[in-house]
Formats: C-alpha cells, sequence, structure tokens
C-alpha cells in the first residue's frame, strides 16, 4: 500500500507538470501563434518557423508523451487498482474488458473516420462525433458497469489517448515536413497543413472535457442524487460538459482571432 501510494504522488507530479507543458504549448499554438503566423510574410516565416517551431514542437510532443504514460500508470494504481472501478460486488466481465480496450484502440476508429468520411463538413463530424462519445459513455455505464469515476475518467483517458496519438503520429510527421518546405522558400503541401491543423484543433477542443474529466473524478457530486441527476443518467451530465467545453473552445477560437497586436 505505501508503494502504490508513493507511486501515485510520483505519476502525479510528473502527470500534472507534463500536462501543463503539453496542454499549455497546445493552446499557444491555436489561440497565439496561429493568428500571429497569418500576419507574417513569406521571407519572415522563412526566418523564423524553422527556428521557433522545432523548439516548441520538442516540448510540445515529450510533454503529449509524458502526459499520456504517467496517465495511464495513474489509471492503472488509483482506479483498476484502487477499488474504484466497480461497485461492490461487481467484477471484470466481457464488457468490462471490450470498453477499456475502447479507451486504447477507439483512436484508430477515430483516425480512420477522419481520414475518410468526416474530414469534410465540420458541423456534419462534430454532431457524429459527439453521438459517439455519447455511445461510449453510455456503454461505459451500463456495459461495463464502471462507476461513476470509472466512466468519467476513462472518457478522459479515451480522448487523452486520441490527442497524444495526434501529436506523435498526425501533427509531427506533418509538421516536420511543412517547416522544412518553408526553410527552403517552397509553399508547404496544402494537404499537410490542413491535416496538422484539424488534428490541433481536434486536441483543442477535447482538452476542455478531458481537464473536466481529471477533476471530477475526484468528486461524486455529479453522479446521481444532485442536479437532477440519478445513478441512471449521470452520463448524460458528462456529455453536457463536453458540449459546453466545445462551445467555450470555440468562443476562444473566434476570440483569439480578434485579439491586436501593437
Amino acid at each position: 500500500m505505501e508503494l502504490s501510494q508513493l507511486l501515485q504522488a510520483l505519476f502525479r507530479w510528473i502527470h500534472i507538470v507534463a500536462g501543463i507543458l503539453w496542454i499549455g504549448l497546445l493552446y499557444w499554438f491555436n489561440f497565439v501563434n496561429l493568428p500571429f503566423a497569418a500576419t507574417l510574410d513569406a521571407d519572415v516565416k522563412k526566418k523564423v518557423f524553422p527556428e521557433l517551431l522545432p523548439r516548441a514542437l520538442y516540448w510540445f510532443r515529450w510533454g503529449a508523451a509524458f502526459t499520456f504514460f504517467s496517465g495511464a500508470l495513474l489509471l492503472m494504481l488509483v482506479i483498476h487498482m484502487g477499488g474504484a472501478m466497480f461497485e461492490e460486488g461487481v467484477n471484470w466481465t466481457i464488457g468490462a474488458y471490450v470498453m477499456l480496450a475502447v479507451v486504447y484502440l477507439g483512436v484508430f476508429i477515430y483516425d480512420y473516420l477522419y481520414k475518410t468520411l468526416l474530414s469534410k463538413n465540420d458541423l456534419i463530424s462534430t454532431g457524429i462525433s459527439f453521438i459517439l462519445v455519447g455511445v461510449v459513455i453510455f456503454l461505459f455505464f451500463y456495459w461495463g458497469q464502471y462507476t461513476y469515476r470509472a466512466y468519467v475518467i476513462h472518457t478522459g483517458a479515451m480522448f487523452g489517448t486520441i490527442m497524444a496519438f495526434n501529436v506523435w503520429f498526425r501533427i509531427w510527421p506533418a509538421q516536420k515536413k511543412i517547416i522544412l518546405a518553408i526553410k527552403n522558400g517552397e509553399a508547404p503541401d496544402a494537404s499537410l497543413v490542413a491535416l496538422a491543423g484539424m488534428r490541433s484543433k481536434h486536441n483543442t477542443y477535447m482538452s476542455v472535457p478531458l481537464v473536466w474529466a481529471m477533476i471530477n473524478s475526484h468528486t461524486p457530486t455529479f453522479a446521481g442524487g444532485n442536479y437532477g441527476l440519478t445513478t441512471g443518467t449521470a452520463w448524460l451530465g458528462m456529455l453536457v460538459i463536453i458540449a459546453i467545453g466545445w462551445l467555450v473552445v470555440a468562443w476562444l477560437y473566434k476570440k483569439s482571432a480578434r485579439v491586436p497586436g501593437f
């Protein structure tokens, strides 16, 4: 028990520090650098971007890696091994294992959908994504029989897995080619610019509900019995939070485009 508590304290520390580094840079890229870059001409970009962006992306991707792995270890220690996964008398079932697999493997479904069916229309893709997330949360509770704490944090872990995947396997590989093209005075491949921008935008939208999941998994306030929620409908509260989080991010994007320089 003492070893478990020690490891939890260590991994929480790593998780929070790495998360601040990662998400801080994510917001810098999307709310500061993106509108700033739009004001620069090609010659300035050729000088600034090859020096600035590789440095920022170094801390960005390693912050993502340390956040993801420390979070996965915390999930195992606190939830899976800490007695918070199921109500008393409930054990691991096929449904519980399948839904755990969705947390870490659902990213490949997400990636396929956004490379094929959902890459064209933002409104339609957002609506379909919201429905799919709702189905997953519903299945965490009804099929996996996860407790409130468990399905909230597993929703966050699913978002975090997708976000880390985007950083390492979509954003970073695309940005390397984009930066090299700018350095050589060439126009970057438009498809790579669109890919990196879309996945970075997705990460930004997922980050706000993810932070809620990290915090709210420690309290039963929204688990049922308050605010008109019951145990059987509390999962809908998480969906409401996701919707609010996405609206907040949409407002932040609009605001960032209007913040002036001197």
